[in-house]
């Protein structure tokens, strides 16, 4: 399978300390790739080597079937891109800041720039100078400049840092609109799982430095399965009860007073039942599914300290 973005065995090492090592990243044509992990994980030195900042110690990056090389410059032409946080000449006007990337790019198509400007809702504030701008005005700037030549591969390192949850959604519409309707391959880091769940075709979870897993969001959907979570005062007698009253095997401790029951075999009623008639009063139970969370949590096994769902 040929794919728009893939590297090989992918490793950076700086001062001693290897900050990623043997990343692994497919990405197709038209398809938004969420690439997720805790802050630290390794997120930004990925892109930063897609996107030709640092060089790789190890390993191969191809973008558009040829490998990336000092001399690519045509490719990197065909990119847009947001690393870290987005930086403008803040005497000049958001508008101008866009003419002069429009410039450096050599791209000149009447109206991009009012549209870009448009898609990110910051028509209003064209003609102010970024200075002015508040954090979540130049994050949105960014992306307008990220997307005003029309890329074919779209790289954007926490792109909704700063904005509110109506521009989290903004952004999470837009991104669709660019991949289903301009056909715009979409590579997005984040750290806020929620930003990911309803949009993203196929998922990168890295963790320490190193990749965990690459997987499609429709086989996540497929492995996922309902279970029974369970709120108590007492965990740890509910758990004997279970265990020895109604012979459950499949559960788990979660964390102090829930419990998730994977056995499909018994009913909340049954269990509510069991638990209050040996003195266990249920706080809350109920039948839940398995989210994009609980498999990132597998994973990497933590309580993802800085890891936000929503």
């Amino acid at each position: 399978m040929s794919y728009i973005l893939q590297t090989n065995h992918l490793t950076k090492t700086i001062g001693g300390k290897t900050l990623v090592k043997n990343i692994n990243i497919h990405i197709k044509k038209g398809e938004i790739y969420g690439f997720l992990g805790p802050n630290g994980a390794g997120k930004t030195t990925v892109m930063k080597m897609i996107t030709n900042l640092w060089k790789p110690t190890e390993g191969i990056i191809e973008i558009f079937g040829k490998p990336l090389t000092v001399q690519s410059y045509e490719a990197l032409k065909r990119m847009g891109s947001i690393i870290e946080f987005p930086t403008f000449y803040e005497h000049m006007t958001g508008y101008e800041n866009l003419v002069l990337h429009s410039e450096y790019m050599g791209y000149y198509n009447h109206g991009s720039i009012e549209n870009a400007l448009d898609m990110l809702g910051l028509t209003d504030a064209a003609k102010k100078l970024v200075k002015n701008y508040s954090l979540g005005m130049k994050e949105r700037l960014g992306i307008a400049r990220a997307i005003l030549c029309k890329p074919e591969l779209l790289i954007l390192d926490e792109p909704t840092n700063g904005l509110d949850p109506a521009g989290i959604k903004q952004i999470r519409e837009l991104l669709k609109t660019l991949c289903t309707e301009y056909g715009i391959t979409v590579m997005i880091s984040t750290h806020i799982l929620s930003e990911i769940e309803s949009i993203a075709d196929r998922i990168g979870i890295i963790h320490h430095g190193t990749m965990k897993k690459e997987i499609s969001m429709k086989e996540i959907e497929q492995m996922s399965f309902a279970y029974i979570e369970l709120s108590v005062q007492n965990e740890k007698k509910a758990a004997y009860l279970l265990s020895e009253k109604l012979k459950l095997s499949n559960f788990k401790i979660v964390e102090k007073e829930t419990i998730r029951i994977y056995d499909n075999h018994v009913s909340t009623q049954e269990i509510s039942r069991v638990l209050t008639q040996n003195d266990v009063p249920v706080v809350a139970i109920g039948k839940k599914a398995e989210t994009l969370e609980d498999y990132f949590l597998k994973l990497t096994a933590e309580v993802g300290n800085d890891v936000e769902t929503d």
